[in-house]
């Protein structure tokens, strides 16, 4: 029944909100599986000081080499199951003096937006 109803659905007539980049605190962390190959993405859950729930942000914006890239927070590992080296994840650790994806909590972090309008954090 609800289905029947979605079909009839019109379109709003409210903008959507996209919030601004702002300094987040990173409350929790946690590893999300992601697809059928089953490939791991650290998802932040933090407090934006426009918004009274928590949203979530799993993207990070990194210098590499010469340009700014912007790259999911997704968890590769090296051969020694480490995070490996130089992956958008461990700049982002490293640009936070972080040593584990847990150390993150609690961590004041500044944000901008990606070519989408999505919020990400800023590592560089």
């Amino acid at each position: 029944m609800e289905t029947q109803n979605e079909l009839e659905m019109g379109i709003g007539k409210k903008e959507s909100t996209t919030l601004k980049p702002a300094k987040v605190k990173i409350a929790s962390v946690k590893i999300d599986v992601v697809g059928e190959k089953g490939n791991k993405k650290v998802v932040c859950q933090v407090k934006h000081p426009e918004k009274e729930e928590l949203i979530n942000i799993s993207a990070v914006a990194y210098r590499k080499a010469n340009s700014i890239e912007i790259s999911g927070t997704w968890l590769n590992k090296d051969e020694d199951g480490l995070i490996r080296k130089g992956s958008a994840l461990a700049v982002f650790l490293e640009s936070l003096s972080a040593n584990s994806i847990k150390d993150l909590e609690g961590k004041d972090v500044d944000t901008e937006l990606d070519s989408k309008g999505y919020l990400c954090f800023k590592a560089y």
